[in-house]
């Protein structure tokens, strides 16, 4: 199950990174999400996020001795923050948008926490087993 969520929770990543590097403004508008006056933050974004994605796929496939990448305990943290992050700037109407980019973004807030409840409940489950392994 682990890794069924590290791939997951990559693939979202690298989706969302791959949009912002890319920065199609067509998009932006439909989602209804603000426009940056130039795509250097959202590309400089979108990049951090494909290398979440790719330090998740690292971890994906790490072998004993291997590349060591980006944990559950990482990625729900980053999780997390992102979603914390956009909870604050939409109750605080910081954002300036119409309904669907708030539609848009509290749906990413709830694929972003589901997907950390996911990765926390994995992460646990794993630490009860070896603990029950070493206790035994």
């Amino acid at each position: 199950m682990k890794h069924m969520v590290l791939i997951i929770d990559a693939i979202i990543n690298f989706v969302l990174g791959i949009v912002l590097i890319v920065y199609p403004v067509q998009l932006i508008r439909f989602l209804g999400v603000p426009e940056a006056m130039s795509p250097f933050y959202p590309s400089l974004l979108g990049a951090v996020l494909c290398g979440i994605a790719l330090a998740l796929v690292i971890e994906y496939y790490r072998s004993p001795t291997g590349l060591v990448g980006l944990g559950l305990g990482g990625a729900v943290v980053i999780n997390i923050c992102g979603a914390f992050m956009f909870i604050v700037l939409m109750v605080r109407h910081a954002l300036h948008m119409p309904f669907q980019g708030y539609l848009f973004l509290w749906i990413l807030v709830v694929v972003l926490i589901f997907i950390s409840v996911i990765e926390l409940v994995v992460y646990v489950n794993k630490k009860a087993v070896r603990r029950g392994q070493i206790q035994k």
